[in-house]
C-alpha cells in the first residue's frame, strides 16, 4: 500500500493528539517539507525523483517515537508502518534515516553495537538508498526539534550539544558534508539557496 504525503501527515497529527511530547512531530513535519523543496528542485532539473514520496518519507521517518521511546525508534517505526500495511518503500525510511554511507556506525548520538540488531546492521549495509531516502537523510540533519531549517553546521552542533561527541562523531560529520555536496552537485548550486530562511536561523 502506498502512503501519500497527506496520509503521512494525518498519521502524525493523530499521534500528536495522543502524546504530550510533540517535538519529534514538529521536527518530522519540517523534514518532510524541506525534503519536498529539495525533491522539487531536483525534479525540475530532470532527475527521477518522486516529490510526494520524499515529503511522505520525511513525515514518517521518526514515527517510531509514537510510543515516547527514542531508543529503538528505527525498528518500532518500521514495524508500525509494516503492520499498517504500507509498502517497504515507505517502511524502510524508518531504518535508513539515521545512518549514512551504508554503515550503522555512521550515525549521531552514540556508537551502535552492530551485533545488537543484526537485521538492522545487515539491512543498512546492503540496502541501496533511493534518492528520496538520501534527501531525508540530509533533511534530518537540517531540521531541529523547533521545526526550523538550519545549516548542517548548526544542526550538527545542536546534536552534539544535546547528545554528546563520540569516537564516530567525526566520521558522521564528514559524511554529512559529503551528502550535502552530493546534492549541491546534482542541483548545480548551493542547496541552501532554496531556503532563504536559513539566514534568519544562523
Amino acid at each position: 500500500m502506498k502512503l501519500t504525503s497527506k496520509e503521512a501527515k494525518e498519521l502524525l497529527e493523530d499521534i500528536r493528539r495522543r502524546i504530550d511530547n510533540v517535538y519529534f512531530i514538529n521536527h518530522s513535519i519540517c523534514v518532510g517539507n524541506t525534503a519536498g523543496v529539495i525533491a522539487k528542485a531536483l525534479s525540475e532539473k530532470g532527475y527521477d525523483v518522486d516529490v510526494d514520496k520524499a515529503i511522505a518519507l520525511g513525515y514518517v521517518h521518526d514515527i517510531g517515537k509514537y510510543n515516547k521511546k527514542v531508543s529503538g525508534h528505527e525498528m518500532s517505526g518500521y514495524q508500525y508502518l509494516k503492520e499498517m500495511g504500507y509498502d517497504d518503500d515507505y517502511c524502510n525510511i524508518c531504518l535508513t534515516h539515521s545512518y549514512l554511507n551504508n554503515d550503522i556506525i555512521c550515525t549521531a548520538g552514540g556508537i551502535p553495537k552492530p551485533d545488537d540488531n543484526l537485521f538492522l546492521t545487515e539491512f543498512i549495509k546492503n540496502h541501496e538508498y533511493t534518492l528520496e531516502e538520501k534527501i531525508v537523510n540530509l533533511c534530518d540533519l537540517m531540521c531541529p526539534q523547533t521545526g526550523k531549517v538550519y545549516t548542517i553546521d548548526k544542526r550538527l552542533i545542536d546534536i552534539i550539544i544535546r547528545k554528546g561527541a563520540y569516537s564516530n562523531t567525526q566520521y558522521h560529520v564528514i559524511e554529512t558534508y559529503k551528502l550535502k555536496k552530493y546534492f549541491d552537485d546534482l542541483l548545480g548550486f548551493d542547496l541552501y539557496d532554496l531556503f532563504p530562511e536559513i539566514k534568519e536561523n544562523l
